[in-house]
């Protein structure tokens, strides 16, 4: 067997970094593409690597041959690289094909060992090896029978977006027999070219073999092991995010705060959502609109002001809309100059943006603490403001409605506001009527500041969605005039146009969720090594106690299972302890990651 590369491409999407070197030797985490593929090939003990080469291949030649590998390697020059397309790179390696059976790569991929080794080893002669379509993906797609027979090279014409589940990338690697190329591809790649010219690419060659009765081409799909083709920036962006040591990996990816669409197949147990919320109805209605709202501009701030106070059953001149619960706290805290009182551990948040912050460090072993603790600690200290996010993140701690009216008078009798954060407060089960939302109480308190984040209850995290209350008009005003004339898009306010007539569907959603958190804890309480943490959000504190860090086992559940996890090694307030922090998914989402957490540990 022998294999060969196509790597005559300029690589213009690479910019300046294909400028003066071929694409394939752009670094990944300081190793060129070609020298990864070229070490990974050297390991099947082919008779020869035929690379195809183009732009800058003198430059290529000379890099190969400086690497250590005990496959021959032979170069055909493609001299015409400018104006051609890969379909003659392949054309001019023909004789090579006629010669052995060959594994076909593209050089712009990268992945991981398991890839490769799962068509060299695979008995079939013929195949394209293929992964599950991904919406931001581009390039060939493939549709396969039951049987893995490919039926259909898909066109633009052809593909459809709503059938999107039932397609095929292909990886472009491809496995060809001496037979199969004597027979099959070769001649039609010869009668390709001269009918339609050389700009084209090798995979229509194998679309007119697709259409054939006995073409003898197969898929075998990705079964393990990471890819990637990199054609960008960005994508070179992901795949040093993907293809690094376990410990960076992990690090990279987190410091990504999302985005992980890009990331086929990984398990989000790090960010906060409603796992049964929206529902299909409430998105099908949004997907019916989708058009509309995509090419129109959405409202002012005002009007969304009003929409998200007609939903609330609040005073419009009292709420204001933001693009994300973070849009409004950045304003706020920047405009008390005086200090500002903040829990830790907590959301962080706050304590970022409040130019004087006066930390509460709870102490207990539990992280739990009481409206008279903060009383306590705060009496005799000037403060504008204090801050409390109830359920607590990251710990679920709770404090009852009647005790955070307490703190509301007490904050009153010092000339401060509570700044209070109900992001987590539908998910709890404490009380039946446990918000301060409510425009009575926005009157009566008028140094009470509600912050809501729509993304953590509603589910709808991409929307960026959040909202402030306060009957405060220095407040709003103040926070108000930081804010742009648009700062939510059209989706965004089409959601809270509509999402009032979903609230029996929500209340479900919200009691489904509950059950599952019971069930998820009960699955985790048994893990011998794990210490859970009572929570009325939608997550579980989860304290590591068999000398084992979290920093490993967050590392070990990436790079192991695809799961990200919150690791909490450098929460602050919570040091010199071993914390995890997972989100409540659904019933078979959260049994992976239980069955994952008791292999690691047993």
């Amino acid at each position: 067997m022998q294999a060969i590369i196509l790597a005559a491409g300029m690589g213009r999407r690479l910019k300046k970094l294909t400028e003066h070197q071929p694409k394939c030797m752009v670094l990944v985490n300081q190793v060129p593409l070609i020298e990864r593929m070229l070490k990974q090939l050297d390991h099947y003990h082919l008779d020869r690597i035929i690379l195809v080469t183009g732009h800058e291949g003198e430059t290529l030649k000379s890099f190969t041959a400086s690497l250590s590998l005990h496959t021959p390697i032979i170069f055909i020059d493609n001299p015409v690289y400018q104006t051609t397309n890969n379909i003659y790179s392949l054309y001019l390696a023909k004789e090579h094909l006629l010669r052995d059976d060959s594994i076909l790569l593209e050089s712009d991929l990268i992945f991981e060992q398991e890839v490769l080794t799962q068509i060299v080893h695979n008995p079939y002669p013929n195949l394209a090896l293929v992964a599950p379509f991904e919406s931001w993906m581009d390039g060939t797609v493939v549709l396969l029978d039951q049987q893995d027979n490919i039926t259909k090279f898909l066109t633009r014409k052809d593909f459809r977006f709503e059938d999107i589940h039932t397609y095929y990338k292909t990886v472009n690697i491809y496995k060809f027999s001496k037979s199969f190329s004597e027979t099959h591809y070769v001649p039609f790649l010869e009668a390709y070219s001269k009918a339609l010219g050389n700009n084209e690419y090798y995979e229509q060659v194998l679309k007119v073999i697709s259409l054939l009765d006995d073409h003898d081409l197969k898929a075998t799909r990705l079964e393990n092991g990471f890819w990637y083709e990199i054609d960008d920036e960005q994508d070179l962006d992901i795949a040093e995010s993907i293809f690094t040591d376990s410990q960076s990996r992990l690090s990279r990816i987190s410091s990504r705060y999302g985005g992980f669409w890009r990331y086929p197949g990984l398990l989000d147990f790090c960010y906060l959502v409603n796992p049964y919320f929206p529902n299909s109805r409430l998105m099908g209605e949004i997907k019916a609109s989708f058009e509309a709202l995509c090419t129109s501009y959405p409202s002012g701030l005002e009007v969304n002001n009003l929409l998200a106070a007609k939903s609330l059953g609040l005073n419009r001149d009292h709420v204001l809309t933001g693009n994300g619960a973070a849009e409004l706290i950045r304003p706020l805290l920047r405009s008390f100059q005086n200090g500002v009182g903040i829990i830790k551990p907590s959301f962080e948040e706050y304590g970022n943006c409040a130019k004087l912050p006066i930390p509460f460090t709870v102490t207990t072993p539990d992280f739990s603490y009481t409206v008279k603790d903060l009383m306590e600690f705060y009496k005799d200290k000037e403060m504008d403001a204090l801050v409390l996010v109830n359920p607590e993140n990251p710990t679920g701690n709770y404090i009852k409605k009647d005790d955070v009216i307490s703190l509301l008078d007490f904050c009153a009798e010092k000339s401060t506001y509570l700044l209070l954060d109900e992001s987590f407060l539908d998910f709890s089960s404490a009380e039946d009527d446990p918000s301060l939302m409510n425009q009575d109480i926005l009157d009566a308190y008028p140094n009470l500041i509600l912050i809501k984040s729509i993304s953590k209850s509603y589910g709808v995290p991409g929307l960026r969605l959040g909202i402030l209350a306060c009957s405060d008009p220095s407040v709003t005003g103040l926070v108000r005039k930081e804010l742009p004339v648009w700062n939510i898009n059209s989706l965004a306010e089409y959601f809270l146009q509509i999402f009032e007539k979903y609230q029996s569907d929500y209340k479900e959603a919200l009691r489904k969720f509950k059950e599952t958190r019971t069930l998820m804890y009960e699955e985790l309480r048994s893990i011998r090594q794990l210490k859970l943490y009572p929570s009325e959000a939608n997550f579980i504190l989860c304290e590591i106690t068999d000398g084992c860090s979290a920093s490993q086992i967050s590392e070990l559940l990436l790079n192991r299972y695809n799961i990200l996890v919150k690791d909490l090694s450098h929460k602050s307030g919570m040091e010199g302890r071993e914390f995890i922090r997972i989100a409540i998914r659904t019933k078979e989402d959260n049994k992976r990651l239980a069955d994952a957490l008791k292999h690691i540990l047993r």
